[in-house]
């Protein structure tokens, strides 16, 4: 009898397909197949091997394996799997997403072949004013054993001359040596960093890699060095022929860190982000999966890579809300890599100045292990933080008078100043001060944001634009001034106070470009004079030695939000920005304006003492049956109209009706329409995981056979970190 699998399709379905195995080809779960579907050719993924048909049903050969080896090894697979299961996604999307997307279209497991050149003939015999072609050939001859191509290109030749000179016979084709992987070079004989007796002491409660799993969270204060432990960590217990994972939240934002790990690593260091082109992505997955000893730094999909030697795993800013992804397969890379540590038989490390309460809720229950480092490293103290009350004061680009001569004293000391503020754009709002109209975005439930600088009125939610007047579109009252302050608009009240000294912009619009923040942070980091304004993208592991002074333009934003999360991020905001001031051997001061100065939240952020707070924000978790006391999962729903989606959802809600789940909704979204789609949200809460686990399941299945209005959807997402 023939045997028979199971394939996993890149389709949202619930479901998947058996194959007869055709004689001669003996596949395993994790291989790359190439099967009739439909009327169709598809690229599937083997789930199960060996399984029993279907009675009465005729089934369709499986066409051919496209590798004799799987393309997600053991664990990879074992995790994917776990994941689909614990986030309710289909199990062939999520297979696929650890796939580069040449390998989900079909293409060969291997890099296509690059031609490498070799001098053969002296630049003597070129016409003399042939100069680039003899530039070409002298650079060439400088590499013994031959250059690939795509080096010659970097270089800033054409492959015309590359061509031209071929043609000449001055330069010939050849087969570069094979490098072996595991001799990739790495810096060895650079030793590790040297620790403070702080920074050693935590170094050494980290378990090794021999030890097995074990999840540990390193509470670092900002400015402790938490960078150099791991470097020492890995140093110090990373063989020459193991794999390790670090993950960062956004890897464009922090390039000092890549720099760092590469001048103790060398080529070791691999690096994995989105911007990466689909020949990059290919290379790096065969270098993973192949077993090459890389230490990879990645933002959250990194953890869904081949790795068949990983030793350690290393999830740094570990809070960061960039490590759930937003839409699809919605999974969160920090959990996701506890599992797979766990699945590996190795360490993970999460590490932070600013925990996320469901990490140090877990460390106060045992299930990891607490590891402190509360002195900031070298002579650095923490900076001071103090509270300017600013009701009743007048403002210039949200700042406050004091403000303004802190700054001017911190500059004149020769020393720089960082402004936060968390807003791009010039103005969250245009209003008429006749007519009492705001611009609206026609596609979503929010106000458009003015752009002075382009001249636009744009929407932050769905990429909206509209050309800016000077006059109020309803009334055409020339009346029309923009209300609040973005960071165009401190940045032109601060040029405007400080002519002579640099102010510096860093936002999602100024550093767009490619490199840009590359050549803001080389600017910064000559240490002249100069006042950074920027939004969280400041906040997110800059190390600016010669910043003394932080200023945060408006600290209620998250006082009084209806996210219960709101509170936690705003401290874990305030006091990541704040870290930027006093990292050097200059005394660091923050400065908070507020019109709630005798908030509790706030008073105790002065302090500075970030698990205090913690524990207050756990209390009030706890009393109001919040994660991570409780389990939460949302059901939500887009639509044409608010009454489909909430018709969707008046349909989930009685399959959600069971014993200990509490059910909340269904109701509007805090953005109700946004690009024109109207959105709505059922809450389930419990305090039984496994129960609401098995819950979703049934009821997914249950809607996976429900047919929808035409552009109507409903989606899930488990742990959300976003409940508006």
């Amino acid at each position: 009898m023939p045997s028979t699998v199971r394939i996993a399709l890149n389709r949202p379905l619930r479901r998947l397909f058996d194959y007869i195995v055709p004689d001669g080809l003996t596949l395993e779960p994790g291989q790359r197949v190439r099967i009739p579907f439909g009327r169709q050719q598809a690229i599937g993924l083997v789930v199960e091997t060996d399984i029993q048909p279907p009675e009465g049903i005729t089934l369709k050969p499986v066409h051919s394996e496209l590798e004799n080896w799987p393309a997600l090894p053991r664990e990879t697979f074992r995790l994917l799997s776990w994941a689909s299961n614990y986030y309710q996604h289909p199990l062939g999307e999520c297979l696929f997403t650890a796939l580069p997307p040449a390998l989900r279209r079909g293409r060969p497991a291997a890099e296509k072949s690059e031609d490498w050149w070799q001098a053969c003939g002296s630049s003597a015999t070129l016409p003399a004013n042939a100069h680039k072609q003899k530039n070409l050939l002298d650079w060439i001859a400088q590499h013994s054993e031959g250059a690939k191509s795509s080096d010659i290109l970097k270089a800033g030749f054409s492959r015309q001359q590359l061509q031209t000179l071929a043609s000449k016979e001055l330069i010939k084709a050849v087969t570069p040596a094979r490098e072996n992987p595991r001799s990739r070079p790495g810096n060895e004989a650079i030793e590790a960093p040297k620790l403070s007796a702080a920074q050693l002491g935590a170094a050494s409660q980290l378990p090794l890699p021999r030890d097995g799993f074990s999840a540990s969270l390193l509470y670092g204060i900002t400015g402790s060095g938490k960078t150099e432990v791991y470097l020492h960590y890995l140093k110090q217990n990373l063989s020459a022929r193991d794999q390790a994972l670090v993950l960062v939240p956004e890897i464009n934002l922090t390039p000092q860190t890549v720099a760092r790990f590469k001048h103790y690593f060398g080529e070791r260091i691999l690096v994995w982000h989105s911007a990466l082109n689909d020949s990059e992505r290919l290379s790096a997955w065969l270098k993973i999966r192949n077993g090459e000893p890389i230490i990879l730094i990645g933002t959250r999909s990194a953890v869904l890579l081949p790795f068949t030697s990983l030793k350690t795993l290393i999830v740094d800013e570990e809070h960061d809300s960039s490590y759930k992804q937003g839409e699809g397969f919605r999974y969160s890379g920090r959990d996701m890599a506890v599992y797979r540590a766990h699945l590996n038989h190795c360490p993970v490390i999460l590490g932070s100045a600013t925990p996320s309460l469901e990490s140090y809720h877990n460390a106060l229950n045992g299930k990891y292990r607490l590891i402190r480092l509360e002195e900031r490293a070298g002579k650095a103290l923490p900076p001071a933080i103090s509270l300017l009350d600013i009701r009743s004061r007048p403002l210039e680009g949200g700042l406050s008078r004091p403000a303004l001569q802190a700054l001017r004293k911190t500059l004149d000391r020769g020393n720089q100043a960082l402004v936060f503020v968390n807003r791009r754009g010039f103005a969250p709002v245009m209003m008429c001060f006749d007519c009492g109209h705001m611009v609206e975005c026609p596609r979503c439930d929010t106000r458009l944001t003015y752009h002075r600088r382009d001249r636009a009125m744009r929407c932050h939610h769905c990429d909206y634009q509209a050309p800016a007047t000077e006059t109020c579109p309803h009334c055409k009252s020339e009346a029309f001034k923009p209300v609040g302050q973005g960071t165009e608009q401190t940045e032109e009240v601060l040029a405007a106070h400080f002519p002579d000294t640099p102010v510096v912009r860093v936002d999602r619009d100024s550093t767009q470009r490619k490199g840009s923040i590359q050549s803001i942070l080389k600017q910064v980091n000559t240490g002249k004079p100069c006042i950074l304004v920027g939004t969280q993208m400041l906040a997110k592991g800059h190390d600016f030695p010669n910043v003394t002074l932080v200023v945060v333009i408006n600290a209620d934003g998250g006082l009084f939000s209806v996210d219960f999360r709101a509170p936690e991020q705003l401290i874990q905001t305030l006091l990541q920005v704040s870290g930027r001031a006093g990292r050097g051997t200059k005394a660091g001061k923050v400065v908070v304006q507020t019109c709630h100065s005798d908030h509790p939240l706030l008073r105790t952020l002065c302090h500075g003492r970030y698990l205090e707070m913690a524990d207050q924000l756990l209390r009030e978790r706890e009393a109001g049956l919040f994660p991570p006391f409780r389990a939460m999962a949302i059901f939500r729903a887009e639509a044409d109209t608010m009454e489909q989606s909430l018709q969707i959802l008046d349909g989930i809600k009685p399959l959600a009706a069971a014993p200990g789940i509490e059910i909340w909704g269904p109701l509007p979204a805090l953005i109700a329409r946004r690009a024109d789609r109207h959105r709505a949200q059922l809450v389930l809460n419990t305090s039984n995981r496994t129960r609401l686990n098995r819950l979703l399941k049934d009821i997914c299945q249950s809607l996976e056979e429900k047919r929808y209005p035409k552009g109507a959807k409903w989606m899930i997402d488990v742990d959300p970190q976003e409940t508006g």
